[in-house]
């Protein structure tokens, strides 16, 4: 029996209905009982019954009752094993408040479309300590670095007010391809989000979207590339990506919104990953107005081309 969860709605899942929202976070729930508890209202959003068909929003907290999911197969119960050494370095802070982990490249940090298990599903299952442990904000699967995890209900509430007021920087690290020039600081380009035929979701620069600004800084030029760091001002999906495609200049690696022959060409020089980093966060924790800063430096490899 899982205990009562609190997920908030992200970007990603913006203006989706509320049962298929639910079908790709509760995994191991038959699909008559999600509609049940539905009805029953013993799912809440924002303290409020919904309907199955209703739409939900960014920021929208969704309450799950405890539910008898259905039971690991003896295979994924291995699986899990094999990951709590890995879990346990990943994590480079905590306290009672939150933690703070160095997702890996390739982890997703949730359960979704075409995956079982998430980081934060991961860290629910391996100790009692996470079993309310809440996503903060997101990193794409093939991203790596600084990523913020609530402990704590009230953890998240505090969290959340911060990056609505920009009390949070987020400083990335990314390859780009090309040689990027010294004028390019600050790119505020609007972006759209797109779904297209296959499902896939997209996003592209469009003045009908929401604003969303970039600061871009020359770290060292390489052959072919530059090495940038990216400041975020706004917390749109994809956008340091999109951004840096918009300027001419697409991520390495990148195979949504990258050059493809340059990818592939990098892969033989040894890259096959996506060369985007969270780098830095720092904040001022209210409460007791302790300043925090988490650093974790890039991989080596991004140098190696």
């Amino acid at each position: 029996m899982n205990p009562v969860q609190y997920i908030t709605v992200t970007e990603d899942n913006d203006n989706q209905r509320l049962d298929n929202f639910l079908r790709t976070q509760l995994k191991g729930v038959p699909k008559s009982m999600l509609y049940r508890i539905i009805r029953k209202g013993e799912i809440r959003v924002n303290k409020k019954r919904y309907d199955a068909s209703d739409k939900i929003y960014t920021n929208d907290i969704i309450r799950i009752p405890p539910l008898r999911m259905s039971e690991d197969k003896p295979e994924d119960r291995m699986l899990a094993d094999s990951q709590k050494a890995m879990l346990q370095t990943m994590i480079i802070f905590e306290n009672d408040q939150f933690m703070v982990v160095n997702k890996p490249a390739g982890l997703a940090v949730h359960a979704g479309s075409g995956v079982s298990q998430g980081l934060i599903e991961l860290l629910r299952r391996f100790k009692t300590i996470y079993k309310k442990a809440e996503l903060v904000h997101r990193l794409d699967r093939g991203t790596s670095g600084c990523l913020l995890i609530a402990k704590k209900m009230s953890a998240l509430k505090i969290f959340h007010q911060m990056f609505r007021t920009g009390a949070v920087t987020k400083i990335y690290t990314a390859l780009v391809k090309g040689y990027w020039p010294a004028k390019l600081h600050y790119l505020d380009a609007c972006l759209q989000k797109n779904i297209l035929q296959s499902g896939e979701r997209m996003v592209k620069v469009d003045p009908r979207g929401q604003n969303a600004a970039t600061t871009f800084r020359i770290l060292k030029r390489l052959p072919d590339t530059t090495l940038v760091s990216a400041e975020l001002h706004t917390g749109r999906t994809h956008q340091i990506r999109v951004h840096a495609l918009h300027a001419g200049f697409p991520i390495v690696g990148d195979e949504k919104y990258g050059d493809k022959l340059f990818n592939k060409s990098m892969a033989e020089r040894g890259i096959k990953r996506m060369c985007l980093h969270a780098t830095q966060l720092s904040f001022i924790w209210p409460e007791s107005k302790q300043k925090f800063e988490f650093n974790v430096p890039v991989a080596e490899m991004f140098f190696q081309n």
